[in-house]
């Protein structure tokens, strides 16, 4: 039996935030492919952060396309926020977690420097990201909807 679907709301979303966020993480997974593709690169990357590669690549991006399609358009009408609603499977909490444990991983690496050019995560974007995959998992989990401004306060 599939999963019962689970409304998600994300209330306020920043769209010059989210903006940044997701040029940041489109750079990252940029440079992912470019170390999946050059065979001298994946020989000098460690089996995790090849892994790591490999998962994110693989699952990332495709989660949220028609969502991405309204945060462009409002950002080209010159909006600065919005509501989006999802519609989940209540199994998505637990990729949403791992996503943000991906990605956590994947700045560690950043911050290293050692085999990643990409800088780690700016403390603005990694703050929404975390507000992001936290909504997800919350909601799912059956607690309200926390906007993005109430969340930004607690910083």
């Amino acid at each position: 039996m599939a999963d019962e679907l689970v409304r998600v709301d994300l209330l306020q979303l920043p769209l010059d935030v989210w903006q940044r966020t997701q040029e940041h993480v489109d750079g990252l997974l940029r440079e992912f492919a470019l170390i999946v593709q050059d065979a001298e690169a994946r020989a000098a990357t460690p089996g995790r952060l090849l892994g790591l590669v490999q998962e994110l690549s693989a699952g990332y991006g495709h989660f949220s396309q028609s969502q991405r399609i309204e945060m462009e358009a409002a950002l080209e009408r010159g909006e600065m926020s919005i509501d989006l609603t999802y519609q989940l499977p209540a199994g998505a909490a637990g990729a949403a977690h791992a996503l943000g444990d991906m990605l956590d991983e994947a700045d560690d690496y950043c911050r290293r420097g050692d085999h990643l050019l990409t800088l780690a995560t700016p403390p603005e974007e990694l703050r929404f990201r975390h507000w992001f995959i936290d909504e997800f998992v919350d909601q799912i989990g059956g607690a309200p909807p926390t906007p993005w401004p109430d969340y930004a306060k607690g910083a």
